[in-house]
């Protein structure tokens, strides 16, 4: 009986290499997931230095011809035209005061509209672009799209409503090379974001999401009709009003 029990509490060393590889990876995920939420936390209260698009862009320009610049400079909201967050949430996301994150209307709306063909119709939020410019590659996949639903509610969770307008308007990208509004507004209009009138900020908006085809120097028709657009959405949004009663 005694020998017979030793043998049953011998492990084999199969068993054993798949309890070590199994406890290696919890110690790898819980390690990720602390610096995850670190990150996360840290930005909520310091300047973004640099994003995950940012650091992309420069890595694809080694392999493309001719000389890559960027330009990036950091400033608050508070030191930004009102008007460029308005425009923003008006073009991209006017359901930003009242989400969490997902605007599930949105979505379904877009999943029905791409059942029926034609040009994709998308639904990401004003969170959901921020997680994925600051933290994640550009290219789509179901993985970077899990990372990204992960992201969003860190920032929801984490910043404060007005933090999440501050960071993608630091972060986004206006132009080859040309990331946040200040970089925007020096580049395109020879002036500090705080200056940014109305319809400059209007015309900034129109050509998100896709700056390498819609082009604020020179802008299409197509941008054009659309910076009216959000001209009019601002105004019916309440302008200013509308970040004056996002939480801190």
């Amino acid at each position: 009986m005694r020998k017979s029990g030793a043998n049953l509490s011998k492990t084999s060393p199969a068993k054993r290499r798949w309890r070590r590889a199994l406890r290696w990876l919890g110690a790898v995920a819980l390690g990720a997931l602390a610096a995850s939420v670190a990150l996360v936390l840290l930005l909520r209260f310091v300047p973004l230095p640099f994003s995950a698009l940012m650091i992309e862009r420069r890595i694809t320009s080694w392999f493309a011809p001719g000389t890559y610049r960027s330009a990036h400079v950091w400033v608050p909201l508070h030191d930004m035209a009102p008007g460029i967050g308005v425009a923003v949430i008006a073009a991209e996301d006017q359901n930003f005061p009242n989400h969490f994150g997902f605007d599930w209307k949105a979505i379904a709306m877009a999943a029905e509209h791409n059942e029926h063909g034609g040009r994709t119709r998308g639904a990401s939020t004003l969170s959901q672009q921020t997680a994925k410019n600051v933290f994640l590659w550009s290219s789509r996949s179901w993985l970077r799209k899990g990372c990204e639903a992960y992201f969003t509610l860190l920032i929801e969770t984490l910043w404060h409503k007005r933090r999440i307008p501050e960071v993608y308007l630091n972060s986004v990208e206006f132009g080859d090379g040309i990331f946040g509004v200040e970089a925007a507004a020096r580049t395109y209009f020879g002036k500090p974001a705080r200056w940014l009138s109305p319809d400059e900020a209007a015309l900034l908006a129109a050509v998100l999401p896709n700056p390498h085809r819609f082009k604020v120097a020179a802008p299409s028709r197509q941008v054009l009709e659309k910076r009216e657009w959000i001209l009019r959405q601002m105004r019916l949004l309440g302008g200013e009003q509308v970040l004056k009663n996002l939480q801190h």
